[in-house]
Formats: C-alpha cells, sequence, structure tokens
C-alpha cells in the first residue's frame, strides 16, 4: 500500500476515542435537557398566584419570555441528543469520520471539536456559498 494514500477509515482505536467524547457530550447534553425540563416545572408549579398587579402582569410577560427561551433551549439540546447518537450508529456501522460530501476523513481535530458532524471543512465552506 502506498503510503502517500489517503485512509478511508479511522482505526478501532481512534473510533473508542472518539465514541468516549461522544457519551461524555450525550451525558452533559441530557443532565441539561433535565435541568431544563425540572426549572420549567418548578415554573408552571409557581404560576399558580393571581394578584392583578401591573408588577405581576411584567413578571408574567418576563416569565413566558423565559420559559421561551427555556423551551428552545432544550429542543436545541434535543437535537444535540439526536445528532451525537446518530454518530454513534455511524461508529458502529464503520462510516463515522467520512465526510458525506468528499468522501475523504473528516481531520480528527474538527472531529475532537464538533464529534457529530458529517462534512469536513471544505464540504462545510462549499455548502455556504
Amino acid at each position: 500500500m502506498n503510503t502517500n494514500e489517503e485512509r478511508q477509515r479511522y482505526s478501532k482505536e481512534e473510533l473508542a476515542e472518539f465514541e468516549e467524547i461522544i457519551l461524555e457530550k450525550l451525558t452533559n447534553a441530557r443532565k441539561e435537557v433535565t435541568f431544563i425540563k425540572e426549572t420549567l416545572s418548578r415554573r408552571n408549579d409557581s404560576g399558580t398566584d393571581n394578584t392583578a398587579s401591573q408588577s405581576k402582569m411584567l413578571e408574567d410577560g418576563a416569565d413566558t419570555a423565559e420559559k421561551e427561551s427555556l423551551n428552545q433551549l432544550a429542543s436545541r439540546q434535543m437535537k444535540f441528543i439526536q445528532q451525537l447518537e446518530n454518530a454513534l450508529i455511524r461508529i458502529k456501522n464503520g462510516t463515522y469520520g467520512v465526510c458525506i460530501v468528499t468522501g475523504k476523513l473528516i481531520p480528527k481535530e474538527r472531529l475532537r471539536a464538533v464529534p457529530h458532524t458529517q462534512h469536513s471543512i471544505e464540504a462545510k465552506l462549499q455548502r455556504n456559498d
């Protein structure tokens, strides 16, 4: 085999490293979603006071905006969790780390930073043009 020829796949040892990174990120993301859901639940429980003052209306408005923000954050985290879980599947089926546009290996540095990516930097830049 020519040493200049690019590798097509990461080794089992390399994949194990990426799997560890992904599992850690999954654990953290799931904890964050749980925390957000608990926070939203507490906010819903405390919203039973019906004093009709101007400040209460302002608080309700701020509370609604905060709930909306927390829901958006939870939604983003759930999407991130799904992307990480999909990356674990790609590790199992041997397609992890291969750019779906160029077919080349995505550099390790990029995968360490964005372990769920399916695009090399060059493919990502092509998409943004």
